[in-house]
């Protein structure tokens, strides 16, 4: 992988199954700081404390949207740039997450592992930077 693997990547899915999917092919991809979060609340509290490299959301989370959430953090100076992955159902939710809100990149449901780290190795590739 051309990513540095030891940057932060906060997750966010209301379901514990994905959450434990995710975090497991992060490892697997050499990721070490995976973080988590139930809900698009406690992801937001989570960026406000700390910087993440990448952000991978659900788009259906219980207190608002994947699309509500990223709008959120990308009205936020501090977490604007930051890289979101938003996970969704169809093809067409992610074009338009992309186009609408900025999503830097999407992964349709299922996914591969192949096709998780190329989304990551595209979105992160220009952010080898430290965080």
């Amino acid at each position: 992988m051309s990513v540095s693997t030891t940057m932060p990547i906060l997750i966010v899915d209301d379901y514990n199954t994905m959450i434990r999917i995710l975090r497991n092919l992060l490892r697997r991809i050499g990721f070490v700081h995976i973080e988590e979060a139930c809900d698009a609340d406690a992801a937001l509290a989570k960026l406000r404390a700390k910087r993440y490299a990448m952000v991978i959301s659900d788009s259906d989370l219980p207190s608002m949207t994947g699309l509500e959430f990223l709008e959120r953090v990308r009205a936020n100076e501090r977490t604007r740039d930051t890289p979101f992955v938003l996970l969704t159902r169809d093809e067409g939710e992610g074009v338009e997450a992309e186009q609408r809100c900025g999503a830097s990149s999407h992964l349709v449901k299922p996914f591969t592992a192949e096709s998780l780290r190329a989304a990551i190795e595209r979105v992160l590739t220009p952010y080898q930077i430290a965080v």
